[in-house]
């Protein structure tokens, strides 16, 4: 159990906690007692015998605002390092368990932030907790050895007091849960709407969404004044009970000072003790804290209790990237039997709702399949250790997240740092180069301050991918947001450019489909074939997955067509510019020809000019 865990981690700093709040508690206990001493010396008037008494007086009460900070600054910066060992154990498990995880994000986010704070003070509490029943049983055998009667009349009120407390107890616990649990919905919602702030400003519906994240309110508050009232109620029963159960210690307390069995000064120090073993207030509050955090860590441990991804410590042997399933179950597939293989670029097709993804998330082991074994090159991914999965196996997805700080960090983000000349072919491959040099600070520049489009965060996404591309490189429909020429480019790359031993590609067109060696096409779930596109295409059925909102296969046919017409207009833009070129050399060629020209016919001018030169001089010397 997650509290116990996160008892036993702060244990050694409560520990200091109890003994700092316990020497306070003694000091308490001390002070009545001493007090009380040095009253009755100076109602017998001696004074110099009060004197050392007083001082002892005096030296408690500075000992206790002493012990009362150093309490406080050890119980602040115990909750501290006990919350921030939480946040740091639970978001690492978090992360560890990837996909796994079905909690929402902002459900997530609520329970790292408020309840690990909440989680954080249970060990000092439970400490504080402790050391607060040291003060009304201390407060109780003072008070008996002080005079027996006293003490008798808090023993009977007892009880009442113990009901109280599990009274208490038991109504806070439940209230806390519900309140924890609508904060974290309204959390969750509030997350969800922040990251599509665009899509609820582009559709107009803003009270519409504010009124959806504000829906659990009503029960956050409802369940807030339930706690302030269960509070408000034990401390009103507190009120009631505890001072006439005080009264009655100072009254027994006065019978028997009139009798001569205590002395003012004894009196006065069964009624302090009398009030310090009546004192559950400390008590209550440290309870209601105790509650607080046990429910917290509680949600902390729905997290934890998702599995981790376990990893074995297999190595792979020297191959080209042969994929297998056998016998695959998953939610999406069923009993999928497929080889691919290495050194192929595999497209996976289907309709939506077919089982792309959930092939893609077992191949490269981002979810263990319910049944059956994933091997590549004939050892299953799952014996695999995480370096070398993680190396050797590299993911492209259709939204990818720009982590790594800068636009250059994101795209050398992954279980290696490639440096920075195969960061720039990656996103050269990847189309991404020309509109990153752009940018401000070309690569340095913070993705925050970068202005990126859909189908440029999902170039950076596929740079990343080709930056670390091992034995088997997985693209998620990882082009879904380009347009047909970059698309164009960017395959032609993946063919041409990427080191990648095998590709597979979760294919949404039918020109990617064509440029693949192969063709997985899932139906329902199922492998209904595997075969080269232009041997698939021939089936009206396999046509109709690629047309948008297909329902005849003209309307497949229509859509390809467009895509191909596409592509062939951006080839003839691209044969014209390099015809544009060609003759622009060509003009520039005979320029310089006829520059060429015009020289000689200056050199043949400048002849003739010198031979009549001589013409001249030869007619004067026979003359």
């Amino acid at each position: 159990m997650f509290l116990r865990e996160t008892v036993r981690h702060g244990a050694p700093r409560a520990v200091f906690v109890l003994l700092l709040t316990c020497a306070l508690a003694a000091t308490g206990l001390a002070l009545p007692a001493v007090l009380g001493r040095a009253l009755d010396l100076l109602l017998a008037g001696r004074r110099s015998d009060a004197g050392p008494w007083l001082a002892l007086c005096a030296g408690l009460t500075g000992l206790a605002v002493v012990l009362g900070a150093l309490d406080g600054l050890v119980t602040g910066t115990a909750n501290a390092r006990t919350t921030a060992w939480i946040r740091e154990r639970v978001l690492r498990h978090a992360l560890a368990s990837g996909p796994r995880l079905r909690l929402a994000p902002g459900e997530v986010v609520a329970r790292l932030t408020g309840n690990a704070a909440q989680a954080g003070t249970v060990p000092t509490t439970l400490a504080a907790a402790l050391a607060a029943v040291v003060t009304p049983v201390g407060g109780l055998v003072a008070l008996a050895v002080t005079d027996w009667w006293t003490a008798l009349v808090v023993i009977a009120g007892t009880p009442l007091l113990v009901l109280l407390l599990r009274v208490f107890i038991r109504e806070s616990g439940e209230s806390t849960a519900r309140y924890l649990q609508a904060q974290g919905e309204i959390a969750g919602l509030l997350t969800e709407a922040v990251r599509g702030v665009r899509t609820i400003a582009a559709a107009g519906t803003r009270d519409r969404d504010a009124a959806r994240i504000l829906a659990p309110l009503p029960e956050l508050s409802r369940q807030g004044h339930l706690m302030w009232w269960i509070m408000g109620r034990s401390t009103a029963r507190a009120a009631a009970l505890l001072p006439l159960l005080q009264l009655a210690v100072l009254a027994v307390a006065g019978v028997r000072l009139a009798e001569g069995a205590l002395s003012v000064g004894g009196m006065l120090a069964a009624w302090r003790y009398g009030v310090l073993a009546t004192g559950t207030g400390v008590l209550v509050g440290q309870l209601n804290g105790l509650v607080r955090g046990r429910m917290a860590a509680g949600r902390l441990g729905e997290i934890l209790e998702t599995p981790e991804m376990m990893y074995g410590e297999r190595e792979l042997p020297p191959g080209e990237g042969t994929l297998e399933l056998r016998g695959v179950r998953l939610s999406g597939l069923h009993n999928v039997d497929l080889m691919i293989p290495g050194g192929s670029v595999t497209a996976v097709v289907g309709r939506s709702g077919s089982g792309k993804s959930a092939l893609a998330a077992v191949a490269g082991r981002l979810a263990d399949p319910d049944a059956g074994t994933v091997l590549l090159d004939g050892v299953p991914v799952a014996g695999l250790s995480r370096e070398v999965l993680r190396r050797e196996v590299v993911h492209a997805f259709a939204r990818p997240a720009l982590l790594g700080g800068t636009v250059g960090g994101t795209i050398a983000f992954g279980a290696y740092e490639p440096g920075d000349e195969a960061v720039t072919e990656a996103a050269r491959a990847a189309c991404a180069d020309d509109f990153v040099r752009r940018l401000p600070h070309g690569y340095a520049t913070a993705c925050a301050a970068a202005p990126l489009s859909g189908g440029e965060a999902q170039r950076l996404g596929l740079a990343r991918a080709f930056a670390h591309a091992g034995r088997l490189l997985i693209l998620d429909d990882a082009t879904s947001s380009l347009d047909s020429a970059t698309e164009l480019k960017v395959s032609r790359a993946l063919l041409h450019d990427v080191r990648a031993r095998t590709r597979l590609i979760v294919a949404h067109r039918a020109p990617t489909a064509a440029r693949a060696d192969l063709v997985v096409w899932l139906e329902e779930g199922r492998v209904r074939a595997v075969a080269p596109h232009a041997e698939l295409w021939q089936l009206p059925s396999y046509r109709a997955v690629f047309a948008e909102d297909a329902v005849d296969d003209a309307a497949a046919e229509e859509a390809v067509a467009e895509i191909a017409a596409g592509e062939k207009a951006v080839a003839e833009i691209a044969a014209g510019e390099k015809a544009v070129a060609e003759f622009a050399a060509g003009e520039k060629a005979v320029a310089e020809f006829a520059a060429g020209q015009e020289a000689v016919a200056e050199f043949a001018a400048g002849q003739e000019a010198v031979a009549e030169f001589a013409a001249g001089q030869e007619a004067v010397a026979d003359g």
